[in-house]
């Protein structure tokens, strides 16, 4: 059958030539501050018994894991190694990364059969200049050309085929499929995948009963932030400590929860290596930042090639680092460049990371989320429709008030424009949207908390009744910390204003489903139909899921003598997993905490709503 197309082209704003040199910089808000030199290693490695990128046999393994596109010849100058898709309106974004530029424009061939992949679509490429460069390591396991091309004015709920194809020595992708979001107001049942907290250590069975779930049909993935974990490079140097419960030595591990302890952590410690917070890789999956990145990205191709893989920012996403350890050796290694050393205190600051490790560089570039498109910032807020539902990513790690990670003017004092050196943190980011009048205490100033009070108001809910908000940090748990309260004062009234169904989060390493809360956590009584079932959308209360348990090298969360608090209906401080949602109509969702370990379901809980009209 003769299929007709129409030729599709993107806006092309730009493209790096295969022979640029110049990395595309970041504007305004988002510039990288190079105010104060960065003094650490040409390229900081986790590990002291080999100091090399690509690993000589010694000290911790250098993981591999398979490219988007197996090159086709042995040689190998460039190559496809990322594929991810995300949602835009009416469309999708094809995100492919490769080492090196492309000879062309970023092109995606596409049609509606297989064989006929008549349409043509161009887009844009960014770049950074990665620590190390792509030239220094393997050329099929690092990414440092980001190409987004946006494929739009598609059919919904439509399958597409697509195809990438060979430029500057990279290989044609296979012919892959993709499936359109179905338009707002379809009523048909559907299932999307949440996780939070994953990165490649301890996240092996979530990554099993996710690709189950993709076999099963679930129409996308969402991610809570705290990705990769590539800010966990450094965790095979860092000795153990008694109040940090995470110690690796290859023979009696601890964890915290106690045993089992999982397999993987039977492999024996590296000659050379010292007990450490880390596991059998050193770092998370790498001893190196951008190759946890990396990795764990060509991990994930398995499923982000088939299903649209939504993200929001974590704190894991921040920087190159967050803490120090015992004898504060990180601050002896980034700040003067002496490995296995010590330092008389902790003294990492904003300028400790190297410029490209800093204010979510590798998080900007490494994904492309619809914050463009819906008014929102990039990949840090955004919202979108799928059927009944309208899905809100917030940031929870920067721009609203007293946000975990810093904007430069609450560093500052007073009277200065910019602060010093010593007066900034590790992790300071941002801001990514307007401050008004740089007035960082005043929720209205910011121009995530405006974005998200105009998305809410514009919901037409006789289209999607449910509409679900997640951003990386709990507002609630029996785990309090101060952020929380941050957290709820700069979003809560609004999610309640507008009878927002969910919030979801992550950040805690556990599973905790907590009852309806309505303001300052007071628990919507009248609102719980039984222990698993609630009513939900009156704007009277919210239901809290702390989703935290996907992985990572950290391990769980546990409470240790701490008491479970009466808002907790459900705590997991042992599995690891993910979640299913499912949205059977306009009254009726059902939330399933899947295991990791293929042993069922952790948790089901059902969410009614009393009255709902639909549009017809």
């Amino acid at each position: 059958m003769l299929v007709v197309c129409e030729l599709a082209l993107g806006l092309s704003l730009f493209a790096l030539s295969a022979d640029a040199a110049v990395a595309i910089p970041f504007q305004g808000k988002r510039d990288v501050d190079t105010r104060y030199p960065y003094t650490g290693p040409a390229v900081p490695i986790g590990d002291w018994v080999d100091q090399t990128v690509k690993g000589n046999g010694k000290g911790f393994p250098r993981l591999v894991e398979p490219p988007a596109v197996k090159p086709a010849n042995s040689t190998v100058t460039n190559n496809v190694n990322v594929i991810s898709l995300s949602y835009i309106p009416n469309g999708v974004n094809v995100h492919y990364q490769t080492p090196f530029g492309l000879d062309a424009n970023p092109t995606v061939h596409w049609g509606l059969s297989p064989s006929n992949l008549c349409n043509s679509s161009t887009g844009q490429t960014v770049s950074y200049d990665r620590t190390p460069a792509c030239s220094a390591v393997v050329v099929t396991q690092c990414s440092q050309y980001f190409h987004n091309v946006q494929l739009d004015n598609l059919a919904a709920d439509t399958t597409y085929y697509y195809q990438i194809p060979a430029s500057n020595g990279t290989t044609a992708s296979q012919t892959l499929s993709f499936k359109t979001a179905r338009a707002a107001g379809d009523q048909k049942a559907f299932t999307v995948a949440v996780l939070n907290d994953m990165g490649y250590t301890n996240a092996h069975g979530t990554y099993q009963q996710l690709n189950q779930a993709v076999s099963e049909g679930v129409a996308f993935a969402w991610h809570g932030g705290d990705i990769s974990y590539a800010d966990d490079w450094y965790s095979g140097i860092l000795p153990c400590e008694s109040d940090w419960p995470v110690c690796y030595n290859g023979t009696s591990t601890n964890l915290p929860g106690g045993p089992p302890i999982p397999a993987e952590y039977d492999a024996p410690l590296p000659a050379g290596e010292l007990p450490n917070q880390g596991g059998p890789q050193g770092g998370d999956m790498s001893v190196l930042y951008e190759s946890n990145w990396d990795l764990w990205q060509q991990w994930m191709n398995n499923l982000t090639l088939k299903i649209p893989y939504m993200v929001l920012p974590g704190n894991h996403e921040a920087s190159c680092g967050e803490f120090d350890g015992p004898n504060n050796i990180l601050t002896a290694y980034l700040n003067d460049d002496k490995t296995n050393s010590s330092a008389p205190k902790s003294e990492l600051t904003y300028y400790s990371c190297p410029p490209s490790q800093r204010n979510f560089t590798a998080y900007q570039n490494r994904f492309r989320m619809p914050g463009t498109e819906t008014g929102g910032v990039g990949n840090f807020w955004y919202s979108f429709d799928y059927g009944l539902a309208h899905f809100v990513s917030i940031d929870g790690e920067t721009d609203f008030p007293y946000s975990p990670e810093w904007p430069f003017v609450r560093d500052a004092t007073s009277n200065e424009t910019l602060p010093t050196e010593a007066q900034t943190f590790i992790t300071d980011s941002g801001p990514f949207g307007d401050i008004d009048a740089e007035n960082w205490k005043s929720n209205e100033a910011y121009q995530q908390w405006q974005w998200l009070k105009q998305d809410l108001a514009s919901v037409d809910r006789t289209k999607t009744p449910w509409i679900i908000a997640m951003s990386h940090r709990p507002m609630y748990s029996s785990q309090v910390s101060s952020y929380q309260t941050d957290v709820r004062d700069a979003f809560e009234p609004l999610l309640l204003q507008y009878g927002v169904d969910a919030y979801l989060a992550g950040h805690i390493h556990w599973y905790e489903r907590l009852f309806p809360l309505g303001r300052n956590g007071t628990i919507a009584s009248s609102n719980i139909v039984n222990n698993n079932t609630y009513y939900t959308g009156d704007g009277k209360s919210i239901t809290h899921v702390i989703n935290g348990m996907a992985g990572n090298i950290e391990s769980h969360s546990t409470l240790g003598d701490d008491p479970v608090l009466n808002i907790t209906a459900v705590l997991n401080q042992r599995n690891y997993g993910f979640s299913k949602f499912t949205f059977h109509n306009a009254t009726t969702a059902t939330w399933q905490y899947v295991k990791g370990d293929g042993t069922g379901y952790g948790d089901q809980l059902t969410l009614l709503k009393k009255n709902a009209t639909l549009s017809r």
